[in-house]
């Protein structure tokens, strides 16, 4: 079951609740009993593995043939 964090509207109290998917409503505060809202956090994302970067996926320059040329004849 997925957990939810909370903040307390009155006094500022974070906490977390244990809920299924399909409950529905609010929560009030453990300490004051006051209203709360639902608080949405950010979800770190990390990339490992080859690809994710720009020189992963990038072939190497290789210089033309007729620019190798012309710095020989000089």
């Amino acid at each position: 079951m997925p957990t939810y964090e909370y903040e307390c509207e009155s006094c500022k109290n974070r906490f977390e609740i244990i809920r299924g998917f399909s409950e529905n409503g609010g929560a009030s505060c453990p300490l004051c009993s006051g209203t709360s809202r639902r608080v949405f956090s950010v979800v770190p994302i990390i990339f490992k593995g080859s690809g994710f970067y720009i020189n992963d996926s990038r072939r190497k320059q290789h210089p033309a043939k007729s620019d190798v040329e012309d710095t020989d004849a000089g």
